[in-house]
């Protein structure tokens, strides 16, 4: 899913022994000093080079006993004891942030992927989900369309299971802070970490001399994302990782640049400027894959439209699709196969929609023939995605309650990202914006 999810996020753990940020220490400082910055200036990161303890899971995140407190600025001073209670229980949550681009339609692998998941994340933390529209402008679009695709994966969001009470939910465009932000970023990210995302080089391939610029700094707009709300945690995809990973190098070079006794000299509140976030790692469904190609994701923006299930398509759509979609001639059903990725993959889909595990499938399914499994898996998205198109149907028909809900939410997202923007503009040495007393 292009975005955040961003995973990444934004793009879905918990226990500070896995999660806790280190804080550049003088020592570190003088160190990168010596070096003539050579560790600021080198290639992001590979993800694989990361300790496996620094990346969250689901399952560690829901066994661990306490998480970290964070601070927010959406909090509000309790007026008794149950608001106090309410608040500092808020306040000790784990901060997730993800979003998804208004392009195109959502798909089964949208909703699989990510938003599922999201919905299981309600209870355990505190939750920031964006229409991340600003993304959607790096390509050619079509204004009418935005408008339209914004509210409508608003609406797919609260019609998936989120709760605009217990997430804030907005558009990235409401919070003038994310331009602001990714503009100060540019100013310290070099050039260098950019040219080197994949998904850069393999686009600006294609488009030669006409790919824009909002492509190439598309990955410091996601940092500023990320980092405006202090996120804990990203879920991403895999398309996404590297992206995240840029987020975590620019985190730590501003930190180390602006933050920490420095700014405290300076007449600031000194420490790290943002929190490094995580990576989020999913449980299944992670990757659902393309019904025409086993080793492509599925894609809301894929030209051929038999190669995803829409999480509007009617059910005759959807037969038809599941009936079309790519299989193979040998005997059975397995999963995990690397010579059989559809098998994989239609399985998978099989066993997110039904809720059975991998065994529970594998035992109905195993000795199935393809014509005798697509009926089967036909009907299981079909029943899975009944209650979301139904209250997704309801909520188009209220414009005005989803208009309401961002309006909300963005005022909540912004008190906290413009409290992050403002302590950035002090640390890198702005002066504060005067107010004139009424």
């Amino acid at each position: 899913m292009r975005g955040l999810g961003f995973l990444a996020s934004s793009s879905i753990s918990q226990g500070q022994s896995t999660c806790n940020q280190p804080q550049a220490s003088m020592r570190g400082t003088v160190q990168l000093m010596q070096l003539g910055h050579r560790q600021l200036l080198r290639a992001p990161r590979p993800f694989k080079s990361r300790s496996p303890q620094r990346i969250c899971s689901l399952e560690t995140c829901c066994s661990a006993a306490a998480a970290v407190s964070i601070s927010t600025a959406v909090e509000t001073q309790p007026s008794s004891s149950g608001a106090a209670a309410t608040t500092e229980k808020v306040s000790q949550r784990k901060r997730i942030l993800s979003g998804v681009q208004p392009t195109g339609r959502p798909t089964l692998g949208n909703y699989l992927g990510a938003m599922k998941n999201w919905v299981a994340l309600q209870e355990q933390y505190d939750n920031f989900f964006c229409v991340v529209d600003l993304h959607a402008i790096t390509v050619p679009h079509d204004p009418r369309e935005l408008r339209a695709s914004t509210r409508s994966m608003a609406a797919t969001y609260i019609a998936a299971g989120i709760d605009p009470d217990r997430a804030t939910i907005f558009v990235q465009s409401h919070v003038p802070a994310h331009a602001e932000l990714a503009w100060l970023l540019s100013c310290v990210t070099p050039v260098g970490w950019l040219g080197r995302m994949i998904q850069f080089k393999e686009k600006s391939r294609k488009q030669g001399e006409d790919v824009r610029t909002g492509l190439m700094t598309y990955p410091v707009l996601m940092a500023a994302d990320i980092l405006l709300y202090q996120a804990d945690l990203v879920p991403v995809g895999e398309d996404q990782k590297q992206h995240l990973e840029l987020t975590r190098d620019i985190a730590e070079k501003v930190n180390l640049e602006f933050g920490g006794k420095g700014w405290k000299k300076r007449g600031g509140r000194g420490g790290r400027v943002f929190k490094v976030p995580e990576v989020f790692i999913p449980p299944a469904g992670a990757r659902i894959m393309s019904l025409q190609d086993g080793t492509a994701k599925m894609s809301k923006s894929a030209e051929n439209d038999n190669s995803r299930i829409n999480l509007t398509d009617s059910p005759d759509t959807i037969m038809a699709k599941i009936k079309r979609c790519k299989t193979d001639t040998v005997e059975g059903l397995e999963w995990g196969n690397p010579d059989r990725p559809e098998a994989t993959n239609l399985l998978t889909i099989y066993s997110l929609c039904t809720g059975k595990s991998k065994d529970e499938v594998l035992a109905e399914c195993s000795a199935m023939r393809w014509g005798g499994f697509k009926p089967l898996l036909t009907d299981a998205i079909i029943e899975h995605l009944r209650p979301l198109q139904s209250k997704y149907a309801e909520l188009m028909a209220e414009q005005s309650y989803i208009d309401a809900v961002l309006a909300k939410g963005a005022e909540a997202a912004s008190m906290t990202a413009d409290k992050t923007l403002a302590d950035v503009r002090d640390a890198m040495g702005f002066v504060a914006p005067f107010r004139t007393r009424t």
